[in-house]
């Protein structure tokens, strides 16, 4: 993969097919450990608005933003959510 750093982008962003599995990861957390579907994207809108976002991956923990974002107990590294 040799493409440019998207600053603030999200994987749905990056080139789909690639980053399948991580959707089909997210698609298989149990729904009483996946945050609600409202909560989800309050913390991605909150992760798009960082300036460690990058390709997708928060540079502070090294996650797939939208991976910890998905699941209900996970936090942000810098305490937005």
């Amino acid at each position: 993969m040799n493409q440019p750093t998207c600053k603030r982008c999200l994987l749905r962003e990056l080139d789909g097919e690639y980053f399948k599995s991580i959707y089909q990861y997210i698609d298989n957390i149990p729904l009483e450990q996946k945050a609600p579907p409202e909560e989800y994207d309050r913390r991605l809108a909150l992760c798009k608005s960082c300036d460690d976002l990058k390709n997708g991956m928060c540079a502070q923990c090294g996650c797939f933003a939208e991976v910890r974002a998905a699941k209900l107990r996970q936090v942000c590294p810098w305490g937005k959510w």
